[in-house]
């Protein structure tokens, strides 16, 4: 999506990606990848989600990423913190305790930025995209992490003709298709959430999943 179309959704308050009580999903299989103490995770298209919050508090250093310059000042007002800010290449870095979040674009990130990345954690970033930019954004992005990094990505699964992303339907034989050349991917779970999304319900949707997948880099 153009970054015009995401500025417009945060600026009209128009986030119900975001999750107030962080992933389910995430915290019931984030321990089986068994990372070591201070493993940095890469979040890519993080929002202002608590997610980031629950890796830190795991022992974890987070590196995200972020469009929206608003959404990153609501989710450091959000935890109290001041944030010091610096610029690079990649754009401008915020960075309070254990999480560091880059306001830039996903797409400038290379393998010196990730290159201490031995983790992801993919939530909103793959199914936020369009066809065309999901092969890019595996193609690119996921290339420069580094070898043997492992992480969970979680997607989502609904018939597309019902409705236009995003978040787009990305189901498992497309991500077995992106990724199976560089990455093992496991299925860990299928949780059915229309009954819990009652805006996707007056769309139309008959039927809507949330996917957990753990992958690791060859």
């Amino acid at each position: 999506m153009h970054p015009d179309y995401w500025h417009a959704r945060w600026n009209e308050g128009r986030t119900g990606f975001n999750q107030p009580d962080g992933n389910p999903l995430l915290q019931r299989h984030w321990a089986a990848l068994d990372l070591p103490a201070g493993s940095q995770v890469f979040v890519p298209l993080a929002g202002k989600s608590p997610d980031l919050l629950w890796l830190a508090a795991r022992g974890h250093r987070v590196l995200a990423v972020e469009l929206s310059p608003l959404a990153i000042a609501e989710f450091f007002a959000g935890t109290g913190t001041e944030p010091s800010v610096t610029r690079s290449r990649y754009g401008t870095h915020h960075r309070a305790g254990d999480i560091e979040m880059i306001c830039g674009d996903v797409f400038d990130l290379d393998r010196q930025a990730l290159s201490d990345c031995t983790a992801f954690y993919d939530r909103a970033a793959l199914i936020a995209l369009p066809p065309p930019l999901r092969q890019r954004y595996v193609n690119e992005v996921y290339a420069a992490l580094p070898r043997a990094c492992r992480g969970l990505l979680v997607s989502l699964e609904y018939p597309p003709q019902e409705m236009e992303g995003p978040p787009f339907a990305v189901d498992e034989a497309e991500i077995r298709k992106l990724y199976e050349s560089d990455w093992s991917v496991e299925t860990l779970e299928r949780q059915d959430i229309l009954a819990n999304q009652p805006a996707f319900q007056a769309q139309g949707l008959t039927t809507m999943n949330n996917v957990a997948y753990a992958l690791q880099r060859s």
